[in-house]
């Protein structure tokens, strides 16, 4: 799986701290929307991700390691694909999402969004 295919997606999942201004999951939150996907957000929204009433298509980790970890784990849904963005990425990560066999690629959806998602918002860059 790679960035393009995953931005072709429809229903993203982002974890981390979409409330607060200036944190990076925040502004991947906007701009998704902004770019017409369906999100929800697990962290400081909805506190699992059992907790998403739509399918978890991609989840995307923005967020600390251990907390990545221990919110993947307890995950009894079915997920799609895993984007762990930079500073969120480990060892044990890698390891469970590869135990279940769930795709996943270190990167960033900003960076998706700039190639591949159409620019149906505007930016602010």
């Amino acid at each position: 799986m790679d960035l393009q295919q995953v931005m072709a997606k429809h229903s993203f999942t982002v974890v981390g701290d979409t409330l607060t201004p200036g944190k990076p999951a925040k502004e991947i939150k906007e701009k998704l929307l902004a770019h017409g996907y369906a999100v929800c957000a697990v962290g400081k929204e909805l506190p699992s991700l059992d907790d998403v009433p739509q399918r978890l298509e991609v989840v995307d980790l923005c967020i600390h390691p251990a907390k990545g970890l221990a919110l993947l784990t307890g995950c009894t849904k079915p997920i799609g694909c895993v984007v762990i963005q930079p500073g969120a990425e480990s060892e044990e990560i890698c390891a469970l999402l590869a135990q279940r066999d769930i795709p996943y690629l270190k990167g960033c959806l900003l960076v998706g969004l700039r190639l591949y998602a159409g620019h149906m918002g505007s930016w602010d860059d």
